[in-house]
Order: C-alpha cells, then structure tokens, then sequence
C-alpha cells in the first residue's frame, strides 16, 4: 500500500512540475525574458515552430529568432491548458493547448490563435527539460478579418 502511494505522489509531483514548467515557457515569451525561456529546454533540445510560419532549430536559434519577432507585437499572452501527460521514467511527453491572443505594436489590432505544444520532457537534476516542442497550429484570426 504504502509503495503504491508513494509512486501517485510522486505521480502528482512530476505533474505540477510540468505544469510549473509550461507555466514558465508562456512567462517566459510573454515578458521577453530570453534567459528564462532557455531554462524551460535541454541544451540540446530542438524547437518547431514552422507549422505557425516560425522557425526550427536549437535553442539559440529559436532565442534569437523570438527575440527579433516579438518585437512587432506589445503585448501577448500564452495561455496553456487541457495538459496530457505521459510518463516513461525519467521521460514524459506532453501534449498541451494553447491560446494566444496578440496585439501588433502601437495600439494596432488584436490577433489571436490556438493550437498545441507537444513536448518531449526528461527529468535531470534540476527538474524537468524540454527537449523537443513540436508546435501544432490549428487556427488563427487575422487582424481586419471579417468574422
């Protein structure tokens, strides 16, 4: 019994560490904190973005791409939810939505979109990493769309 309980708390405590890191992930992009960005991944993680029109590559890469793109945008808020999570050990993948309202710079309109991150997760010393994120786009509305 007790070695039963002690394996769904440990259970529970690797999923509020994941949802702690997603947490950080949409922090992280929504206030341009590029160093905090680089602690949600592995060192050699890969990053996809390009079913939304972005980038793919390493974590450097993707910073630096970020760091430019963002720009035309003042404000932005990731916000994740519906998260499946899947564990192997010290590895755990992660399929998660995501809504992302986004306004252009200088007061321009709004744009928002959705879609999902999946990510391959591992459990190291300091926690656990993302190693790959596979963004999936589902739908966006475009500024001055009609309906």
């Amino acid at each position: 019994m007790c070695k039963s309980l002690t394996v769904d708390i440990q259970e529970l405590s690797d999923r509020i560490a994941i949802s702690d890191l997603l947490a950080r992930y949409a922090h992280a992009v929504d206030s341009k904190d590029w160093d905090l960005y680089r602690t949600v991944f592995t060192d050699d993680a890969v990053i996809d973005y390009t079913a939304a029109g972005g980038e793919k590559g390493d974590v450097e890469t993707i910073t630096a791409w970020l760091e430019q793109s963002m720009t035309m945008f003042e404000m932005t808020q990731h916000l994740i939810s519906n998260e499946l999570i899947s564990f192997d050990g010290d590895t755990a993948t992660v399929q998660a939505m995501f809504y992302n309202p986004m306004r252009f710079a200088g007061g321009g309109p709004l744009w928002h979109c959705g879609g999902w991150y999946h990510h391959e997760l591992v459990r190291d010393g300091d926690g656990w990493k993302s190693r790959s994120l596979h963004e999936s786009f589902a739908w966006t509305t475009m500024p001055g769309a009609d309906g």
